[in-house]
């Protein structure tokens, strides 16, 4: 699917659920600009309020791509800020502050992701907010979490930050060997913004029933927590330190790469022992139970899996695994992924033209919420900084040419 750079604010609500849904962003990054463009994908109108000289801090991001104006535009940015209108306003003015508050009182959902506490001081806390738009939804996305009885509450916090602090990357390190940040790309940022959306979704239904707004606060470090699940409930079941669970679950080598297999239950063993040409294990007493296939994993069981694979490519060996009833994935490559049948089936990979002469357009993850009421598409692009701001203060909030005029003079908005 290819991006629009004409597509209307009627046309990217249209048949959407979150249509007439208007999202006020003062946002930077991921943890939260993820969220609001699931929203604006969902139909949502989502106004992003951005610093007017340099944008979201996700613009200066690596790698780069160069917008019309030959201003760098990030990679953060670029995956996170589809079907979004950007406004440049300097909210830290007194001026600026009020054109926000002038927005969020025709808004239906207010979100931020500043330092807990730092939009409070700015004048565009809750109360301000709540002050001029009493049924706003306010949404908040830091770290640690509003409350400043948390110990880490004024801590600045990144995607490997809040892995960290939630046991992702001890449980697997082995010895010596030093942690390895963001094993998932932006794991803890991903994750917040999904937990932030269900509570948006909530939010807006809650608020059909009683009329009423309310604060919504998460926290990284609580999502990533939630996500790291087994962390925590293995410690409780007395499974500690990260030892490994005694199953088969690791990686193997076939003729051109590695693949992932997961055998879990004793018919699945069985399976395995017949298809790599060992049905003798089904009836060894040393198979008898998982901490056994953990125990001869290294001396039996990956010579045999690999032996067997050593003539097949990893996605032969995962196809005749997967007919066999055995869970298994090929290990992809970038390239691989991008050329998959499946992605391209599901329509998984959105294209955006460049405009700074590469001939090679930037590439998104699509929604991959199928959803057989609501259509997929159409998509507008990222936008440029600023690029909505004279069709934002103008158009709806009644701004004179004159005086857009003295506020870019005054560096109030872009």
């Amino acid at each position: 699917m290819k991006t629009d750079d004409q597509v209307s604010t009627s046309q990217l609500a249209k048949g959407k659920p979150l249509e007439g849904v208007r999202v006020l962003a003062l946002e930077q990054m991921q943890a939260l600009p993820f969220a609001t463009q699931l929203l604006g994908r969902l139909g949502a109108d989502v106004l992003k309020v951005e610093e007017p000289l340099n944008g979201d801090s996700g613009r200066g991001a690596l790698p780069t791509m160069l917008d019309p104006q030959g201003r760098q535009v990030g990679a953060t940015y670029l995956r996170n800020n589809l079907n979004k209108r950007s406004v440049g306003i300097n909210v830290r003015s007194d001026r600026g502050r009020q054109l926000v508050l002038e927005m969020a009182a025709r808004s239906d959902i207010f979100a931020e992701n500043f330092r807990a506490g730092r939009l409070a001081e700015l004048g565009l806390g809750y109360e301000d907010v709540r002050a001029v738009n009493p049924s706003v939804i306010y949404l908040s996305v830091s770290g640690f979490g509003q409350d400043p009885a948390s110990p880490y509450q004024s801590w600045p916090a990144y995607a490997p930050v809040v892995e960290a602090m939630s046991g992702l990357y001890e449980i697997k390190r082995r010895g010596n060997e030093a942690p390895r940040p963001a094993p998932g790309g932006s794991l803890g940022d991903l994750g917040t913004s999904l937990f932030a959306t269900v509570g948006v979704l909530a939010a807006l239904l809650h608020r059909r029933q009683t009329g009423e707004g309310q604060y919504i606060d998460v926290a990284m470090l609580d999502s990533t927590i939630a996500m790291t699940d087994i962390i925590t409930n293995y410690w409780s079941l007395g499974h500690r330190g990260g030892i490994d669970i005694p199953l088969i679950m690791h990686g193997f080598n076939a003729s051109d790469g590695w693949f992932i297999l997961q055998v879990g239950r004793r018919h699945q063993f069985e399976q395995l022992a017949k298809l790599v040409g060992h049905p003798e294990w089904v009836s060894d007493s040393r198979f008898d139970d998982r901490q056994g296939w953990a125990d001869h994993l290294e001396d039996e069981i990956r010579p045999a899996v690999e032996g067997w694979a050593a003539s097949k490519t990893k996605m032969q060996a995962c196809e005749e695994l997967s007919r066999a009833g055995l869970a298994a994935g090929p290990c992809l490559t970038d390239e691989e992924v991008v050329h998959d049948p499946h992605v391209a089936l599901r329509d998984m990979l959105v294209e955006m033209p460049r405009v700074d002469g590469v001939e090679q357009p930037v590439l998104f993850p699509n929604n991959p919420i199928k959803m057989s009421k609501v259509p997929d598409g159409p998509i507008r692009r990222v936008p440029w900084l600023g690029e909505h701001t004279t069709e934002v203060l103008m158009e709806e909030l009644g701004v004179s040419e004159n005086e857009l005029a003295d506020l870019r003079s005054a560096g109030v908005v872009a």
